[in-house]
């Protein structure tokens, strides 16, 4: 049980918080590429509290911006996208990606005033169809060689979702193996042929077993948690009939990212990012060892729930979640659907804006959430102490970073520490282009 004042530590973003100082050393994402085409490429971001706009120019160049004018603080995120950057309405003023200011049409001929106009601008790089920034001070961290920063673009897709919540509940249910069991219960096992794209309704790796009937019949796992460089490998172990053991071996990525098996073949790495105290989004990039992602299929299944162009979730407070106590009686655990993102959003919504931690009770299957806060709390003494936090990497060590392993599968019950390993390097074996990076 957290006292207030811890909570309120390891919540809070905005400026000048020691939460959000230790956020703004790492890499953010903020917007999906998809966002930026079309005929205006230019958005308002909400980020740890503060006001962007993020754009790609006329010759292609992505840039981040403050969202206020510096001239008079008019709103840049409806600026015209012209003459290489984005220039204001207010009185014509130009900043390209970079804040420079280029123009000031305005002023008399021979002005010199935008020599001495900066307006904050903040690097961008693009990564598996995300656009992440970085807002913090000094030299950026480098980007770790996992799998959803290196596959070809064919075998990624990205999507966001929009949550009415604070980001370190919402990062939390992703850390929790049991819940699965219960939250993402089904009484009825579908045609796994027919899962591509949906999380919990194919098989797992080895076995003919739908994974909806080893959660909802084996709901005891035993949980266990390891420190490893990048932050925490979770392995949930189910034992199986035939003396065989259900593996699911998931990573924590510090800060506020997890990554996790989708399918035999695909993962997801999922950020949970704070545009406010009280409300963010999850940016995920699923990646397929397998075939070329079907990323029309995947974004047609994922509008089904997201409306555009912000991503807002169609189900939510204002709706009950779409509940039915008649699906609650028959089909599934929380009568609120089939997509198991809806589930998790009402977990993570129902706990309130800003989960009050001093009321909960924690179990042993909570180890992970434990370990998880245990971390954050210590980067954030460490960052206020101007010591360098856990993933704040430079280049060297973040080629050493590979993977993570992230596996879902059915091995031999006494053998379950060698069985993922080896489904990880089989997979990897088989895949048309994880197989050339090990060969590298």
């Amino acid at each position: 049980m957290m006292t207030a004042a811890q909570n309120e530590r390891l919540t809070r973003v905005g400026p000048g918080t020691p939460g959000g100082a230790l956020l703004r050393q790492y890499w953010q994402p903020v917007a999906l590429l998809d966002e930026l085409e079309g005929d205006r490429p230019i958005k308002p971001v909400k980020l740890l509290g503060q006001d962007f706009i993020v754009f790609r120019d006329d010759t292609g160049r992505y840039g981040m911006l403050d969202r206020d004018c510096p001239h008079r603080g008019a709103d840049l995120a409806f600026g015209r996208l012209e003459d290489g950057g984005v220039r204001c309405l207010f009185h014509g003023w130009l900043f390209d990606v970079n804040g420079n200011c280029i123009e000031t049409p305005a002023e008399p001929d021979g002005s010199k005033l935008c020599t001495r106009v900066k307006q904050a601008a903040y690097p961008v790089v693009e990564k598996g169809g995300v656009l992440f920034a970085y807002i913090g001070g000094g030299e950026p961290p480098a980007f770790p060689a996992f799998d959803c920063f290196i596959a070809p673009d064919a075998y990624t897709f990205a999507f966001k979702g929009f949550l009415d919540c604070n980001w370190l509940q919402a990062l939390e249910v992703g850390i929790d193996p049991a819940h699965a069991s219960y939250l993402h219960r089904f009484f009825e096992d579908g045609d796994t042929d027919a899962s591509y794209g949906k999380q919990f309704r194919g098989a797992s790796a080895d076995s003919a077993m739908p994974i909806t009937k080893v959660l909802r019949e084996y709901d005891r796992p035993e949980i266990k948690i390891d420190a490893v460089d990048y932050g925490l490998r979770l392995t949930a172990l189910r034992k199986l009939p035939d003396d065989q053991t259900h593996v699911r071996v998931t990573n924590l990525v510090f800060p506020q990212a997890f990554i996790i098996p989708m399918s035999s073949e695909m993962t997801i790495a999922q950020w949970h990012v704070p545009l406010d105290d009280g409300s963010c989004y999850w940016y995920a990039i699923f990646t397929s060892f397998g075939a070329p992602v079907n990323k029309q299929q995947m974004r047609d299944q994922r509008l089904a729930l997201y409306t555009l162009p912000d991503y807002l979730p169609r189900v939510g407070r204002f709706n009950n979640y779409g509940y039915d106590s008649a699906e609650q009686r028959a089909h599934t655990y929380t009568g609120m659907g089939h997509d198991i993102n809806v589930h998790d959003q009402w977990a993570v919504e129902s706990q309130g804006k800003i989960q009050d931690r001093t009321r909960e009770h924690l179990g042993s299957t909570d180890k992970g959430i434990v370990a998880y806060r245990r971390l954050l709390a210590d980067a954030i003494d460490a960052a206020e102490a101007g010591q360098t936090p856990l993933m704040v990497v430079n280049a060297e060590q973040a080629s050493a970073m590979t993977g993570p392993p992230s596996i879902d599968g059915v091995g031999p019950g006494d053998t379950w520490g060698n069985y993922w390993k080896d489904a990880d390097r089989k997979r990897r074996d088989a895949s048309e282009w994880a197989s050339k990076v090990r060969s590298e």
